[in-house]
Protein backbone atom coordinates (compact mmCIF):
# COMPACT_ATOMS: atom_id res chain seq x y z
CA UNK A 1 0.00 0.00 0.00
CA UNK A 2 2.48 2.38 1.08
CA UNK A 3 4.54 1.66 -2.85
CA UNK A 4 1.28 2.32 -4.35
CA UNK A 5 1.12 5.48 -2.49
CA UNK A 6 4.98 6.25 -3.31
CA UNK A 7 4.23 5.65 -6.99
CA UNK A 8 1.46 7.85 -7.76
CA UNK A 9 2.66 11.14 -5.55
CA UNK A 10 5.91 10.29 -7.35
CA UNK A 11 4.64 9.73 -10.48
CA UNK A 12 2.15 13.22 -10.28
CA UNK A 13 5.41 14.83 -9.15
CA UNK A 14 7.19 13.93 -12.44
CA UNK A 15 4.54 14.77 -15.09
CA UNK A 16 3.90 18.26 -13.64
CA UNK A 17 7.95 18.68 -13.78
CA UNK A 18 8.51 16.71 -16.97
CA UNK A 19 5.61 17.91 -19.03
CA UNK A 20 7.08 20.46 -20.81
CA UNK A 21 9.76 18.03 -22.06
CA UNK A 22 6.76 15.53 -22.99
CA UNK A 23 5.18 18.24 -25.37
CA UNK A 24 8.69 19.49 -26.97
CA UNK A 25 9.51 15.79 -27.84
CA UNK A 26 6.08 15.32 -28.53
CA UNK A 27 6.13 18.03 -31.51
CA UNK A 28 9.51 17.22 -32.13
CA UNK A 29 7.86 13.46 -33.12
CA UNK A 30 5.31 14.95 -35.15
CA UNK A 31 6.97 17.06 -37.12
CA UNK A 32 10.12 14.41 -38.17
CA UNK A 33 7.98 11.35 -38.07
CA UNK A 34 3.91 12.46 -38.36
CA UNK A 35 1.68 11.14 -36.52
CA UNK A 36 1.21 9.19 -34.24
CA UNK A 37 3.38 10.60 -31.97
CA UNK A 38 2.49 7.87 -29.14
CA UNK A 39 3.34 4.08 -29.58
CA UNK A 40 0.49 2.08 -27.74
CA UNK A 41 0.42 -1.56 -26.91
CA UNK A 42 -1.56 -3.79 -25.11
CA UNK A 43 0.93 -5.51 -21.98
CA UNK A 44 0.03 -8.07 -19.20
CA UNK A 45 0.57 -6.47 -15.84
CA UNK A 46 0.14 -7.59 -12.42
CA UNK A 47 -1.45 -11.29 -12.44
CA UNK A 48 -1.44 -10.81 -16.14
CA UNK A 49 -4.18 -8.45 -16.16
CA UNK A 50 -4.03 -6.66 -19.65
CA UNK A 51 -3.45 -2.99 -19.95
CA UNK A 52 -2.76 -0.07 -22.81
CA UNK A 53 1.36 0.59 -22.37
CA UNK A 54 2.08 3.99 -23.26
CA UNK A 55 6.17 5.28 -24.89
CA UNK A 56 6.81 7.73 -27.31
CA UNK A 57 7.50 6.64 -30.93
CA UNK A 58 10.23 6.06 -31.99
CA UNK A 59 10.44 4.68 -35.43
CA UNK A 60 9.32 5.49 -38.73
CA UNK A 61 7.28 4.24 -40.95
CA UNK A 62 9.65 3.84 -44.14
CA UNK A 63 8.79 0.60 -46.13
CA UNK A 64 10.33 -0.93 -49.20
CA UNK A 65 8.98 -1.23 -52.44
CA UNK A 66 6.78 -3.76 -51.87
CA UNK A 67 5.11 -1.91 -48.98
CA UNK A 68 6.93 -4.13 -46.16
CA UNK A 69 8.15 -2.10 -42.94
CA UNK A 70 12.03 -1.95 -43.02
CA UNK A 71 14.04 -3.79 -40.55
CA UNK A 72 13.81 -1.62 -37.09
CA UNK A 73 17.18 -0.74 -37.45
CA UNK A 74 16.29 1.23 -40.78
CA UNK A 75 13.54 2.89 -39.16
CA UNK A 76 15.47 3.83 -35.68
CA UNK A 77 16.95 6.96 -36.92
CA UNK A 78 17.45 10.79 -36.08
CA UNK A 79 15.14 12.15 -33.47
CA UNK A 80 13.63 9.00 -32.81
CA UNK A 81 17.11 7.30 -32.10
CA UNK A 82 18.34 9.72 -29.73
CA UNK A 83 14.75 9.26 -27.72
CA UNK A 84 15.57 5.28 -27.31
CA UNK A 85 19.18 6.06 -26.30
CA UNK A 86 18.30 8.68 -23.68
CA UNK A 87 15.27 6.50 -22.55
CA UNK A 88 13.09 9.68 -22.85
CA UNK A 89 10.58 7.02 -24.96
CA UNK A 90 9.59 5.46 -21.67
CA UNK A 91 8.59 9.37 -20.27
CA UNK A 92 4.74 8.69 -20.94
CA UNK A 93 4.19 5.39 -18.79
CA UNK A 94 4.18 7.69 -15.97
CA UNK A 95 0.70 7.77 -16.74
CA UNK A 96 0.47 4.10 -16.63
CA UNK A 97 1.81 4.48 -12.97
CA UNK A 98 -0.33 7.37 -11.84
CA UNK A 99 -3.36 5.06 -13.44
CA UNK A 100 -1.99 2.15 -11.19
CA UNK A 101 -1.37 0.15 -14.03
CA UNK A 102 2.74 0.07 -13.40
CA UNK A 103 5.32 1.03 -10.78
CA UNK A 104 8.63 2.77 -11.11
CA UNK A 105 10.33 -0.19 -10.21
CA UNK A 106 8.97 -4.00 -11.07
CA UNK A 107 10.13 -6.42 -13.74
CA UNK A 108 9.61 -5.28 -17.32
CA UNK A 109 5.85 -5.47 -19.07
CA UNK A 110 6.76 -7.66 -21.80
CA UNK A 111 4.40 -9.05 -24.66
CA UNK A 112 1.29 -10.69 -24.63
CA UNK A 113 2.06 -13.14 -26.56
CA UNK A 114 5.33 -14.22 -24.24
CA UNK A 115 2.54 -15.37 -21.51
CA UNK A 116 2.14 -18.97 -23.01
CA UNK A 117 5.52 -19.31 -23.63
CA UNK A 118 6.79 -18.96 -20.08
CA UNK A 119 7.59 -21.69 -17.48
CA UNK A 120 5.97 -22.16 -14.18
CA UNK A 121 8.58 -19.75 -12.43
CA UNK A 122 8.82 -17.22 -15.44
CA UNK A 123 5.31 -16.33 -14.65
CA UNK A 124 5.73 -15.44 -11.18
CA UNK A 125 7.31 -11.95 -12.55
CA UNK A 126 3.46 -11.73 -12.67
CA UNK A 127 2.90 -11.44 -8.76
CA UNK A 128 4.24 -7.95 -9.02
CA UNK A 129 3.16 -5.01 -10.78
CA UNK A 130 5.51 -4.25 -14.27
CA UNK A 131 7.96 -1.58 -13.46
CA UNK A 132 9.39 1.03 -15.92
CA UNK A 133 13.06 0.37 -14.27
CA UNK A 134 13.62 -3.19 -12.44
CA UNK A 135 16.58 -5.30 -11.55
CA UNK A 136 16.84 -6.71 -14.99
CA UNK A 137 17.35 -3.39 -16.47
CA UNK A 138 20.05 -2.21 -14.40
CA UNK A 139 22.06 -5.28 -14.55
CA UNK A 140 22.14 -5.97 -18.50
CA UNK A 141 18.72 -4.62 -19.83
CA UNK A 142 18.65 -5.69 -23.16
CA UNK A 143 22.77 -6.57 -23.31
CA UNK A 144 21.90 -9.85 -21.27
CA UNK A 145 19.76 -12.96 -22.14
CA UNK A 146 16.03 -14.21 -21.81
CA UNK A 147 17.18 -16.39 -18.99
CA UNK A 148 19.36 -13.98 -17.33
CA UNK A 149 16.78 -11.51 -16.86
CA UNK A 150 13.82 -13.72 -16.27
CA UNK A 151 16.38 -14.69 -13.04
CA UNK A 152 16.83 -11.33 -12.41
CA UNK A 153 12.86 -10.71 -12.40
CA UNK A 154 12.36 -13.55 -10.12
CA UNK A 155 15.09 -12.16 -7.45
CA UNK A 156 13.54 -8.61 -7.50
CA UNK A 157 9.95 -10.60 -6.91
CA UNK A 158 11.43 -12.75 -3.94
CA UNK A 159 13.45 -9.85 -2.43
CA UNK A 160 11.30 -6.75 -3.39
CA UNK A 161 12.17 -4.13 -0.37
CA UNK A 162 12.34 -0.04 -0.32
CA UNK A 163 15.77 -0.51 -0.02
CA UNK A 164 16.48 -2.85 -3.18
CA UNK A 165 13.69 -0.29 -4.63
CA UNK A 166 16.14 2.80 -3.79
CA UNK A 167 19.08 1.13 -5.11
CA UNK A 168 17.35 0.67 -8.52
CA UNK A 169 16.44 4.00 -8.68
CA UNK A 170 19.86 4.46 -8.05
CA UNK A 171 21.64 2.67 -10.81
CA UNK A 172 18.95 3.39 -12.95
CA UNK A 173 20.15 7.24 -13.03
CA UNK A 174 23.71 5.90 -13.62
CA UNK A 175 22.79 3.96 -16.24
CA UNK A 176 20.58 7.17 -17.71
CA UNK A 177 23.72 8.95 -17.99
CA UNK A 178 26.24 6.30 -19.25
CA UNK A 179 23.05 5.03 -22.06
CA UNK A 180 24.90 1.64 -21.44
CA UNK A 181 22.35 -1.75 -22.46
CA UNK A 182 20.10 -0.10 -25.23
CA UNK A 183 20.47 -2.91 -27.39
CA UNK A 184 21.49 -6.74 -27.45
CA UNK A 185 24.31 -7.82 -29.50
CA UNK A 186 22.08 -8.23 -32.61
CA UNK A 187 19.44 -6.32 -32.49
CA UNK A 188 18.31 -2.51 -32.29
CA UNK A 189 16.22 -3.43 -28.65
CA UNK A 190 15.98 -7.55 -27.72
CA UNK A 191 15.39 -10.47 -29.82
CA UNK A 192 12.15 -12.12 -29.35
CA UNK A 193 11.69 -14.54 -26.56
CA UNK A 194 11.03 -17.68 -29.15
CA UNK A 195 10.40 -19.90 -25.38
CA UNK A 196 12.26 -22.20 -23.32
CA UNK A 197 14.39 -25.12 -24.43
Amino acid sequence: MLKNIIDIVLALIFIICFFPLMICIGILIYFTMGRPIFFKQIRPGKDEKLFQLYKFRTMSDDRDNMGNLLEDSMRLKGIGKFIRTTSLDELPQLFNVLKGEMSFVGPRPLLVEYIDLYNETQKRRHEVKPGITGWAQVNGRNAISWQKKFELDLYYVEHRSFMLDLKIFWMTFLKLIQRSDISSNNYVTMEKFKGNE
